[in-house]
């Protein structure tokens, strides 16, 4: 139950940042890459914090060609998901995304992990209830699909990398403080030389530092739920609790269409939920 506590206030604080990043980036006054550099310094500096304050900080060499596979990996998933945060509806963002859930349910479990048929069954329900949004909202908002559905995929690669290195190789605060390290740098520097933007301005305005620090601490939840979920579960409930979070943020904050139909599909949604726990 530790973990599933850990995945859903992870999805909260990622949602109240999401919510400030899209609003910020539909009016113009931040760029993709300062939004990430902010989504991504603070996570930085809380896993420093907790590695040298009582933590750990595990490195093994051996970790290199998985670890830097996935560095690569993550930057272009960033990269995309940003955009289609910016591009698309709010809470068809939030939808399409669950589909990471199946494909990563897959992979779990021709890695070999052990997963209940109670919670195979839960995941079938989540996977059953989006697919069925997408046909019954068959007009839907449709900008930014193309990058939904490939930030959907490529988390299938990350996540199991993740899982890897920190199953066999490194700790969790080591393996988030090198990919996100490397992240923020990417980021930093495509906001300086192709944005124009100095991020670090941004952090000094309220409303930005609130961003950071919300997505941060969402960063290093998150992380830590690894340690007590597999990977499918973990996802699965990290995007149903995100559709939630969207669907009342897009229906209520940006005042998207088909409120009634979303709120059903969520509900649906949480039963999946119920069989996962």
């Amino acid at each position: 139950m530790f973990g599933f506590l850990l995945v859903i206030g992870s999805s909260f604080l990622s949602e109240i940042s999401d919510i400030i990043g899209k609003k910020k980036m539909k009016s113009g006054e931040v760029s993709i890459y300062t939004t990430g550099f902010l989504t991504l310094v603070f996570g930085v500096l809380f896993f420093l914090f907790t590695a040298f304050s009582g933590g750990s900080f595990r490195f093994s060499v051996d970790s290199l060609p998985t670890l830097i596979t996935r560095i690569i990996l993550e930057i272009i998933l960033s990269w995309v998901t940003i955009t289609a945060l910016a591009r698309a509806n709010r809470s068809t963002f939030g939808f399409i995304r669950t589909l990471t859930i199946p494909l990563l349910l897959i992979a779990d479990l021709i890695i070999g992990y052990a997963i209940s048929p109670k919670q195979i069954f839960g995941i079938i329900i989540i996977t059953a209830i989006i697919a069925s949004f997408i046909i019954l909202s068959g007009r839907f908002e449709k900008r930014g699909l193309g990058l939904l559905l490939l930030s959907s995929t490529l988390p299938v690669a990350t996540l199991s990398l993740y899982k890897y290195n920190i199953s066999n190789f490194n700790s969790v605060e080591a393996e988030q403080i090198i990919v996100s390290s490397a992240l923020t740098i990417f980021f930093l520097l495509m906001a300086l030389f192709k944005a124009k933007e100095n991020p670090f301005k941004f952090l000094l305005k309220p409303v930005f530092f609130l961003q950071a620090m919300a997505v941060g601490l969402a960063s290093v939840i998150g992380s830590f739920a690894y340690l007590f979920l597999l990977p499918s579960i973990v996802i699965a409930v990290s995007r149903s609790s995100a559709v939630l979070f969207a669907t009342l943020s897009g229906d209520f904050y940006f005042k998207e269409n088909k409120p009634w139909l979303k709120l059903f599909i969520a509900i649906g949604i949480v039963i999946g939920l119920i069989f996962l726990v």
